[in-house]
């Protein structure tokens, strides 16, 4: 039997003394996200831009490691599976409010992610640091039909700059914002994101054509 988890919301966690606030709005999630640490942001913007994964949740519970009960970073369920996530320099949080939920270790795998995995994907995650700003503000002004169009030119690989020009609705804007969200969705493809920053020059491609 598959073992299955639903995480609703993240467990309430005190200000570190001393931490920085970054906080973030998720279009997979449509709430806000708060962090104390950038690794962290950094992560849950991994998961954002991944479309195998259907949900995730910051912060689902404690888990017990090596003895010691810790604070999980995420819960993160995917298309065919789920996970628990754990950030290898996460430090002891000893902020967690007293109505923390616990968390079977044994019913999920536990993927511990280094500060090293986080910066093999530095320049993914700038882009979609850029990206999905876009997305949040303009995201239900983008019509189908122009969704359609574009992925109908993106038979082959075209730059950001070909699809504005053949794809005009009056605001490139709009028309940035719907690339930006196919992506995000799974429906295009841009592997030129994972090694070069996001600029006009930047190819995408139709999903399901790419090769």
């Amino acid at each position: 039997m598959e073992n299955s988890l639903h995480i609703a919301e993240p467990v309430a966690l005190v200000r570190p003394r001393g931490a920085h606030r970054y906080e973030g709005f998720s279009p997979k999630l449509a709430r806000r996200l708060t962090f104390y640490r950038r690794g962290l942001l950094e992560q849950g913007i991994l998961f954002e831009a991944d479309p195998a994964v259907i949900v995730f949740c910051e912060r689902p519970g404690c888990v017990n490691v090596n003895g010691k009960e810790r604070l999980v970073d995420f819960w993160v369920r995917y298309v065919d599976r789920q996970e628990l996530v754990i950030l290898d320099d996460t430090f002891d949080e000893d902020h967690v409010t007293k109505s923390h939920r616990h968390l079977d270790e044994a019913a999920l795998p536990i993927r511990k992610v280094s500060s090293a995995d986080l910066a093999a994907a530095r320049v993914w995650i700038d882009n979609w640091q850029r990206m999905l700003p876009c997305i949040v503000a303009n995201r239900s002004l983008v019509s189908p039909s122009l969704q359609r169009a574009i992925e109908r030119f993106l038979i082959h690989p075209r730059r950001l700059l070909e699809i504005e020009r053949e794809v005009s609705c009056g605001d490139t804007v709009l028309v940035r914002t719907a690339v930006f969200g196919m992506l995000h969705a799974g429906r295009l493809s841009a592997p030129d994101l994972h090694t070069q920053a996001l600029s006009l020059l930047t190819s995408f491609i139709a999903a399901e054509t790419k090769t």
